[in-house]
């Protein structure tokens, strides 16, 4: 029988999240060693627990959960979600603007396989987070990095994304609040995003799944508010951040604006939406109870919450290291640092990290991976308790000590 190779699709895409540097991890931990994993924004490895009455919900709706669901989701999830943005002010949406899905990863590629066709470019910002530019690779699309601008707190240029546009611009991604910066966009900026969409005739995709997960005086601004009735917004969320549910994989798809424009996008969606039959049942259960309960991510964002404090260190203790600076965080869940290239002169960001794998049993994802321009960054994960990210930094230190 002949070799069986991976599609020509995939000889673009890229997911380091879970790449290669995972792959070297999971062979250190073969060999014994303990590998801190700083790598990926799962919350239940780091003690954070579900709320009960979410789990007490999905237990209690195991035995009606055994068949398909309507492929959009059920009807009380979908009703749900539409509730809650009509609370932010989005009062025209209705349930058949909702879909459920398996994350907010499969809703992203659900939605890019309907919407693009090849050589399609969607503008997306770098750093992202990189399932985008994967998926829009797969679908056919080009992806075409916008700058957000580190010196401005990471807020995206504006002029930059402007001078990318081109004739086959179809989109724009805006992912608020930013995962890997950590930056919370202000009205001005999510305006001044959605005006460009405007001005362009582009589709907004806003990837929202760290709103409530906010800090101090940030306040989350939904795109959809700014789109109107003249820019079609698809909107993205889901419970697993904010409720500490990131196993069950259950986001949800809002869609916005003129809809009347879309109709043969929103039928090619549903279509691929069928193909797949339907998000897992019994997680549906859990998003009328997560949006309609009590906000428990409200503990965990302000002073003594663990998301704020252990943020708050991280980024004390990467600013005190010579040579690194990070913008502090004003949302999500990680630290994007700088490395100084005159103090650290890095050509590869990739063997960087596999280096610091290897020495301090330490595991963060490199710049690049999330389509950064330069080897200067990294990435890491706040979750940890603050004594192990008190560990986990000062092994960091050390590593850049000697690189110095």
């Amino acid at each position: 029988m002949r070799p069986i190779r991976q599609s020509k699709k995939l000889q673009n895409v890229r997911y380091d999240v879970r790449g290669p540097i995972l792959v070297e991890a999971q062979r250190l931990e073969a060999e014994g060693h303990r590998i801190l994993k700083l790598n990926i924004g799962n919350t239940a490895p780091f003690g954070f627990e579900a709320p009960e009455a979410i789990l007490a919900d999905v237990i209690h709706h195991l035995p009606m959960s055994t068949g398909y669901s309507d492929s959009r989701g059920i009807y009380s999830a979908r009703t749900a979600v539409m509730n809650y943005y009509q609370s932010h002010g989005l009062r025209d949406v209705s349930v058949e603007d909702v879909f459920i899905g398996n994350g907010v990863s499969e809703l992203i590629s659900l939605v890019l396989q309907a919407f693009l066709d090849d050589g399609n470019e969607i503008l997306v910002p770098a750093p992202d987070y990189p399932l985008w530019t994967g998926a829009i690779t797969l679908s056919g699309g080009t992806a075409v990095h916008y700058r957000c601008d580190e010196a401005n707190g990471w807020n995206p240029d504006l002029a930059d994304i402007e001078a990318k546009i081109t004739e086959n611009t179809h989109g724009l991604v805006i992912i608020n609040p930013n995962n890997p910066t950590g930056a919370v966009y202000s009205p001005e900026i999510v305006k001044g995003l959605v005006d460009i969409a405007r001005r362009h005739q582009l589709v907004v995709f806003a990837d929202e799944i760290y709103e409530k997960i906010i800090f101090e005086d940030a306040e989350h601004h939904h795109a959809a508010t700014f789109a109107g009735n003249d820019v079609l917004c698809l909107t993205f969320s889901g419970l697993s951040k904010a409720y500490r549910v990131c196993g069950y994989r259950a986001g949800w798809l809002m869609i916005s604006g003129p809809k009347e424009l879309a109709t043969d996008f929103l039928e090619g969606l549903t279509l691929v939406a069928n193909m797949r039959m339907c998000a897992n049942v019994p997680a549906q259960h859990a998003i009328q109870t997560a949006l309609g309960g009590y906000q428990s991510v409200e503990e965990f964002i302000g002073p003594g919450g663990r998301f704020y404090e252990q943020s708050m260190l991280a980024d004390r203790l990467l600013n005190e290291i010579p040579g690194v600076s990070n913008v502090t965080p004003k949302g999500a869940l990680y630290c994007f640092p700088r490395l100084d290239p005159a103090v650290y002169p890095i050509e590869d960001d990739q063997e960087f990290v596999i280096e610091l794998l290897r020495s301090k049993k330490i595991l963060v994802t490199h710049g690049t991976g999330f389509n950064w321009f330069e080897p200067d960054h990294f990435r890491l994960v706040t979750l940890p308790e603050a004594a192990v990210l008190e560990e986990a930094i000062g092994r960091i230190g050390d590593f850049l000590a000697m690189r110095r």
